[in-house]
């Protein structure tokens, strides 16, 4: 069994109705039992869901439990980040996941503004010194859009270079991937902490959509054993939660700092992952 001492987090989307910022409140109230360290809560592209965004870290401040919004900056100005995080430093939050964000539609080369994660990863760290923990992203399979893995591995160096406390990675079912990754950091000279992501498996059709989109592999023995199990969905859930929890067993056990979870608004399949590793 792991140890429950390395703290846990768990992340959501922002809400488009009362109804889902109601079941939202019920669902971190079941992963609150985890003690997590943090909640976060994602922002669409060119800060499309920013008020919803805040209205769910507002939401999570005032259950008590610390709150990380996600910062895209892409498109967005320098003037206009400062003003987003003032009014985040106001409401009390102490961390951001600091991202470029995907380039919103249409959105032309000469747009002005910030354009990378490590230009706003040092506009935090210059003008606000140590009040805000920065988080950014990691891809131990590689950003989709990167050119090359040396390319993508320098980008996410001169991220973390530019102040970043830690980082999260992209979800993933290898876990070599991430001790590959992390050993290719560190011979860069990088040594912050770099938190695995973690997205328990509820879908098989849901899960190849989401893997094709941001890069995440899925292993080939993985895609053809629930491809195997058709729309059994009880096969399926019964192997996607030993096969995480195996994978978060190893991590955790192999060094990895904390576990940051890909909740998708649900409770479940996280709460039971987290059980079985002794949370």
């Amino acid at each position: 069994m792991t140890s429950p001492s390395k703290k846990l987090s768990f992340e959501f989307f922002p809400t488009r109705t009362p109804e889902g910022r109601a079941k939202q409140v019920i669902t971190r109230k079941q992963l609150r039992q985890f003690s997590p360290e943090f909640f976060s809560c994602t922002s669409g592209a060119g800060g499309s869901t920013r008020d919803g965004t805040m209205q769910t870290i507002g939401d999570i401040l005032a259950e008590g439990t610390a709150a990380a919004p996600h910062l895209p900056c892409i498109g967005m100005t320098a003037a206009e980040i400062r003003e987003l995080l003032d009014t985040y430093k106001e409401m009390g939050v102490r961390h951001i996941v600091a991202l470029r964000g995907d380039i919103p539609s249409g959105m032309g080369a000469g747009t002005s503004g910030l354009r990378y994660a490590n230009e706003l990863v040092e506009l935090i760290k210059n003008e606000y010194g140590s009040h805000f923990h920065i988080e950014i992203a990691a891809y131990p399979e590689y950003h989709p859009q990167a050119r090359s893995a040396e390319d993508d591995l320098n980008h996410f160096v001169r991220k973390a270079k530019a102040g970043a406390d830690s980082a999260i990675t992209q979800y993933f079912y290898n876990a070599d991937a991430y001790f590959r990754f992390l050993d290719d950091v560190r011979g860069r000279g990088v040594d912050i902490p770099i938190i695995p992501g973690i997205m328990p498996i509820a879908s098989f059709s849901k899960l190849v959509r989401f893997s094709d989109t941001c890069g995440a592999e899925i292993p080939r023995w993985l895609r053809l054993k629930l491809q195997s199990y058709a729309d059994d969905s009880a096969a399926i859930k019964a192997l996607a939660l030993d096969v995480v929890t195996e994978m978060c067993e190893r991590l955790l056990r192999e060094g990895a700092p904390s576990l940051h979870f890909y909740t998708l608004n649900q409770a479940g399949l996280v709460s039971t992952i987290c059980q079985r590793l002794g949370y």
